[in-house]
C-alpha cells in the first residue's frame, strides 16, 4: 500500500465519512474538505512530477477514489471532476497553457471541473465555430457539477466543419458567453452543485485551448473513465458492507466483498479490451444498488428514517447507476436488472 493511499484512508475515515450525513444534509461541501485535499496532494494525482503532481500509478488512483469515496461519494465526485483538466494540461500541444496552469492545477491552487458531454449525443449539443483567434461554443451543457466551488471549467464542442471536438479553459463564472446557469435538484450527491449550462457566443481563445481531435478520438478517449466513475461504486459498497457487518451480518457483509474483489479483478483485467467495460461498468453499478439495498434491509425500519446511513448510500447509489454513464452502458443495466445477465456480457 502506497502512502498516499494510505494518506487517503485517514480522510476518508477522519474528515469525510464523520461529515457525509451533514453534507447530505444540507447540501454543502465544507471547503475544508477541498482544501485537505489539495493539502494532501490529491489535486496532483495524475499530475507530473515535474509540475509539483504525484504521479501515482494508475491503479494506486482507483484504489484512492475508492476509499475517498467510501468516506463521501459527493465530495469525491466533485473532486474527481478536476482530473480531466490535469490530464489535458499534462498532455496538451498549448506548452504556454501548460506551463501556466498545471502546477497551478496540481496544487490544488486552480480547482476545474468538466463541461464535455455536450459532444457525446448525435447530434452534439455544444458546437464549436472560428471566431477570430479562438472559438465561439454554442449550445448546452446538461449536467456540470463543482459549481461555485471550481475556478475554471475545461469544456468541449463539435465543429461540425472539421469533424473535431475543441476542448479548452473557460472561467466558472456566468456571464461572457455563459448565458444562464440552472441549478439541478439531486436526490443525492446534492452538494456537488450541479447545473445545467447555456453557452451563447463563449469565446475560447486559442491560447485556453488543450486539444482539437477527430470526435471518435475524443469519445475513444473517454472509454477508461468508465473504470475511473466505477471506483465511486466500489466505495459504495465497501461503505455499505461495514455498516452490514456492524450489524451483525457478517456472512452477508463477507459475501458482498467477495463478489467486489472478483468483479474489479476482472474491471482491471479488462482495460486492455475497451469493448468489454461498459458490460463491466454496469455490473458495478448493480452491485453497489444491491449492496445499498441490503444494509437497508439489515437495518430495517430505522433505515427509513432520514439521518440514518443506509438510506443515504441507497440514494447515492442510484446516483452511480447513471452519473457519467454512456448508452451502452444504460442498455448493459437494463439488460441486468431486467434478468438477462448474460445477454449484457455479465456473469
Amino acid at each position: 500500500m502506497t502512502d498516499m493511499v494510505e494518506r487517503a484512508m485517514r480522510i476518508a475515515d477522519e474528515v469525510l465519512a464523520p461529515a457525509a450525513d451533514e453534507v447530505d444534509r444540507t447540501g454543502t461541501i465544507p471547503g475544508s474538505h477541498f482544501d485537505c485535499l489539495a493539502e494532501g496532494g490529491f489535486y496532483g494525482l495524475v499530475a507530473p512530477p515535474e509540475f509539483g503532481g504525484a504521479g501515482v500509478e494508475f491503479g494506486d488512483f482507483l484504489r484512492i477514489i475508492e476509499v475517498l469515496a467510501a468516506g463521501c461519494v459527493t465530495t469525491t465526485f466533485t473532486w474527481l471532476q478536476h482530473h480531466g483538466i490535469v490530464m489535458g494540461l499534462a498532455t496538451t500541444p498549448n506548452a504556454g497553457l501548460r506551463q501556466k496552469c498545471l502546477r497551478q492545477a496540481a496544487e490544488g491552487t486552480l480547482r476545474g471541473g468538466g463541461a464535455f458531454s455536450g459532444v457525446i449525443p448525435v447530434p452534439p449539443r455544444v458546437v464549436a465555430t472560428r471566431s477570430g483567434e479562438g472559438w465561439s461554443f454554442n449550445g448546452e451543457v446538461t449536467f456540470v457539477s463543482g459549481w461555485g466551488y471550481v475556478d475554471v471549467l475545461h469544456v468541449s464542442a463539435f465543429d461540425p466543419d472539421s469533424g473535431q471536438v475543441v476542448s479548452g479553459l473557460v472561467d466558472a463564472k456566468p456571464g461572457k458567453g455563459i448565458a444562464a446557469v440552472h441549478p439541478l435538484e439531486l436526490v443525492a450527491a446534492q452538494g456537488s452543485n450541479t447545473v445545467r449550462l447555456v453557452f451563447d457566443n463563449l469565446i475560447v481563445p486559442d491560447e485556453r485551448v488543450t486539444t482539437r481531435i477527430d470526435r471518435e478520438e475524443f469519445l475513444n478517449g473517454l472509454v477508461v473513465g468508465l473504470r475511473v466513475d466505477s471506483s465511486l461504486a466500489f466505495g459504495l459498497i465497501d461503505r455499505a458492507a461495514r455498516g452490514i457487518a456492524g450489524l451483525g451480518e457478517t456472512d452477508v457483509a463477507g459475501a458482498l466483498r467477495a463478489e467486489a474483489t472478483e468483479l474489479r479483478n476482472r474491471f482491471d483485467a479488462a482495460l486492455a479490451d475497451p469493448p468489454a467495460l461498459p458490460a463491466l461498468r454496469a455490473e458495478t453499478s448493480e452491485l453497489a444498488a444491491r449492496a445499498c439495498s441490503a444494509y437497508v434491509v439489515a437495518a430495517g425500519g430505522r433505515a427509513l428514517v432520514r439521518g440514518h446511513e443506509a438510506q443515504r448510500l441507497a440514494r447515492e447509489s442510484l446516483f452511480t447507476l447513471v452519473v457519467a454513464s454512456r448508452p451502452s452502458v444504460k442498455a448493459a443495466l437494463l439488460e441486468r436488472l431486467a434478468g438477462h445477465a448474460d445477454a449484457a456480457g455479465g456473469a
